[in-house]
């Protein structure tokens, strides 16, 4: 928040406490002059005017106020009773009568009133009234380039048509061409896309308009579909240039997938966005660039021709785009002679472009804590394992029993993925608390994989539970330090048998699940109870045998498993070439 809203809401909110101390002043000086009269009841007041008790009457409104003769003053509600004044002339009592004063209630209204004048600023500042929160970015002042942008080449070479569009809209128009007016990009998080977003407003040289879809959304119906409405208005104003909606699937979804029971806000606010699109009006020069990590619950409306008709894939880069990341994050750190960003980058495969300039932050953090003059490799493997393995928890000091027992159950996993033909390289072994796991072992591919085998999930499910086949051999017992291995595990099983065909007992077939709820509010299933239970016996068969195999395997080679449990015990952190070393002497042996 800027400074200047700040003090403007401040003052407004001394004015709103100066406005209810002024209210509840009058109210209590009113109270106080009806105490200083005194109150009494209609049946008490009829009973003095009968004594002749009563001097004069004077009736304001519903109000009566009546003095006595001995000089005291009486106030009382006026009823609805006609023989009243009758009455009071035949005590020959002064009678008098007068309208309301509304004088009291005008300066409660006018107070009122004023208090709700702020109140309105107030929203009128945070946008509650349909007002955009975006503003144009200079792009001399964001200065992104494409040349900023790493690992994301081909996503780059697909935006280039989009920038010449930009520069020079006749080059397309001249022979009767018509740009794509809205590309979305599709992409994990983290992978760039908002930066891609900005470098085609830097290299195009046009304004730069950032929104989040979330922030459309209120609980006001129609507010989002306003807020809309303005930052289109805003756009034409700045004709050529660049809306960026960010995280589209906050208001982008399918209008349908609540199984009827709709969202009125979100539904208008989508309505007004695909009329801003492409409705009867024309945008030109207005390019839409919109970014989701979940294009499949988008609305199909929102992806016909003519509005979102350019997905632009961004996914996580490959080694020679990692290497290039590092190589822009890094150029603002003092890196020693000895770091070789080749070599971080083959190793952190499946790393996107924020967990990379993460990489590199925290680099620098552990090296400015020792004081070093540069960033060396040993920071750069540390900052990895933290990412990999999570932070060391040194407050947590474990019994040499508990000790011994993550030892066994990590060197499960590590025998597994050892002992087994095709399982992904360990790299690095730990029984120091890190996060929530008191052990954890990592393993990174030797090459970037984007397609995966059966025998690789399998080989993934048995390292998974490598760990508790170790403490059942040992043990005999189980602990719940298995829980996250079991559900990893069995997640995978469930996606070979329903999403990917891969089970033996069904064959090549998919049993998905619809994304819209049904009728009674659970989800549709395209199979029925009986298919199910076949499907809960398939996963638990892949599983099982899996676990069976491995316990079998660890059965064999427990003289190794234990060598290796004791080193580890020892060292509590081993790496593959430390690991390779004990497994060397336990064949030599």
């Amino acid at each position: 928040m800027k400074n200047s809203t700040r003090i403007l809401i401040i003052k407004l909110s001394a004015f709103l406490a100066i406005s209810a101390l002024l209210i509840c002043g009058i109210l209590i000086w009113r109270h106080y002059q009806i105490q200083k009269r005194g109150r009494i009841s209609y049946t008490v007041f009829v009973d003095k005017v009968n004594a002749g008790e009563i001097k004069s009457v004077r009736m304001e409104g519903d109000a009566i106020t009546a003095v006595a003769r001995s000089g005291a003053s009486y106030e009382l509600f006026r009823p609805m009773d006609a023989e009243l004044s009758k009455l009071l002339l035949a005590k020959n009592i002064d009678l008098s009568a007068k309208p309301a004063d509304s004088h009291t209630g005008r300066v409660e209204l006018g107070i009122g009133l004023l208090m709700l004048v702020p109140l309105f600023f107030i929203m009128k500042k945070t946008g509650v009234f349909g007002g955009s929160k975006t503003r144009a970015v200079n792009p001399k002042e964001s200065g992104t380039l494409f040349q900023d942008v790493a690992g994301a080449e081909e996503a780059k070479d697909d935006l280039v048509e989009t920038v010449e569009f930009l520069k020079d809209p006749s080059r397309f128009s001249r022979l009767g061409g018509k740009m794509p007016t809205g590309v979305l990009l599709v992409g994990p998080p983290g992978t760039g896309k908002t930066l891609l977003a900005r470098a085609v407003a830097g290299e195009a040289r046009v304004p730069f308009f950032a929104h989040s879809a979330s922030e459309f959304v209120e609980m006001y119906v129609g507010v989002g579909a306003a807020r809309v409405r303005e930052l289109f208005t805003q756009a034409k104003k700045h004709s050529p240039c660049i809306i960026f909606i960010d995280e589209l699937d906050a208001v982008g979804r399918k209008r349908d997938a609540a199984g009827g029971s709709g969202n009125d806000e979100r539904d208008q606010t989508l309505n007004q966005l695909l009329v801003e699109m492409d409705g009867f009006t024309v945008n030109p020069g207005i390019v839409v660039l919109a970014a989701t990590n979940r294009p499949e619950i988008l609305d199909p409306a929102l992806l016909r021709p003519g509005r979102f008709d350019r997905q632009v894939s961004v996914g996580a880069p490959d080694i020679r785009g990692r290497e290039d990341i590092l190589k822009v994050h890094a150029r603002k750190v003092p890196l020693s002679a000895g770091v070789d960003l080749h070599v971080i980058a083959r190793g952190t495969p499946g790393f996107s472009g924020a967990d990379l300039a993460n990489v590199v932050n925290e680099a620098a953090i552990q090296a400015a804590r020792q004081s070093k003059p540069a960033v060396d490799m040993e920071d750069f493997e540390a900052a990895k394992d933290k990412l990999l393995m999570g932070a060391e928890k040194k407050s947590l000091v474990l019994s040499d029993a508990a000790r011994l027992r993550t030892a066994w159950h990590e060197a499960g996993h590590v025998m597994a993925a050892k002992l087994i033909p095709g399982c992904d390289p360990v790299h690095k072994v730990s029984i120091i608390p890190r996060g929530r796991a008191l052990g954890v072992t990592v393993q990174i591919p030797e090459e970037d994989i984007h397609c995966y085998t059966r025998e690789m999930l399998v080989c993934h499910i048995k390292v998974l539970m490598g760990g508790r086949a170790a403490e059942d051999l040992v043990y005999r017992t189980t602990t719940t330090g298995a829980g996250n291995d079991l559900a990893r595990a069995t997640d995978l099983a469930r996606k070979m048998v329903c999403e990917w065909g891969m089970s033996e007992a069904f064959g090549p077939v998919a049993f998905g699940r619809n994304e819209a709820a049904g009728p009674d509010g659970g989800v549709m299933k395209n199979f029925s109870d009986a298919t199910a239970k076949e499907i809960d016996s398939e996963i638990r068969s892949i599983v099982t045998s899996a676990y069976a195999e491995v316990l079998d395997l660890l059965t064999r080679h427990r003289e190794t498993l234990e060598l290796l449990v004791r080193e580890l015990a020892i060292k509590e952190t081993m790496s593959s070439e430390e690991i390779d070393a004990v497994l060397g002497m336990a064949k030599t042996s």
